[in-house]
């Protein structure tokens, strides 16, 4: 019984890689060859930026939904972050910040870049500019103290629009490992579900019989 669970959880996890390959090829990132700029645009932000920018990402989000003299371009751009970070997995992925080769980097660019961008617009607001001066000015330290300013990757000098969502580069996934083990991992633990599930359910329909 336990080696058929073993198998059935390794063909489920192995299926939803799979269809997660297929999906996310059929949908595979091509921003690169030009992408609508019919939004906002958003300044780019270097390598040695967001490292330190995804650090406090929370706190600035936090900050800018409670923003109160806000207008249509800043919550525009709020908006365009919080989307990206969604398509970027939450930030969740292993190495999308940090290593340049990840399938997933150049999303974790567009979502800080926009993040960077709302923190800066917060400096001209009467109510939030101490708060944003303080993240602004622990940054700015911490990026000192890390010798970062200067690092820069193939993304640093790109801009970013608010009407072109960048998606991961799915079709890179299979050839980036750090990428590959977390969502094999993420599919296994869905198979697992699925088996938990139906294991509870089976019971309840058999009773019902």
């Amino acid at each position: 019984m336990a080696r058929y669970l073993y198998r059935r959880l390794a063909f489920l996890g192995l299926s939803a890689c799979l269809l997660l390959f297929i999906a996310g090829s059929a949908f595979a990132h091509s921003r690169s060859a030009g992408g609508s700029h019919a939004g906002l645009e958003i300044p780019a932000i270097s390598h040695g930026e967001m490292a330190v920018i995804a650090d406090y990402r929370s706190g600035i989000i936090a900050l800018a939904s409670r923003a109160v003299d806000t207008n249509e371009p800043f919550r525009r751009v709020l908006n365009y972050a919080e989307i990206q970070y969604s398509y970027c997995v939450w930030g969740r992925m292993p190495g999308s910040v940090t290593d340049e080769e990840s399938p997933f980097n150049e999303c974790a660019h567009a979502y800080l870049a926009a993040t960077k961008a709302v923190l800066m617009a917060m400096r001209e607001m009467p109510r939030e500019a101490t708060a944003a001066g303080e993240i602004i000015s622990a940054i700015d330290i911490d990026m000192a103290r890390r010798g970062l300013a200067l690092i820069t990757c193939q993304f640093s000098g790109e801009a970013f629009n608010t009407a072109d969502i960048v998606k991961p580069n799915w079709s890179r996934v299979p050839l980036h490992p750090a990428s590959m083990a977390s969502l094999s991992g993420l599919a296994a633990l869905f198979g697992l579900a699925v088996l938990a599930l139906r294991a509870v359910l089976r019971p309840k329909a058999q009773s019902s019989e």
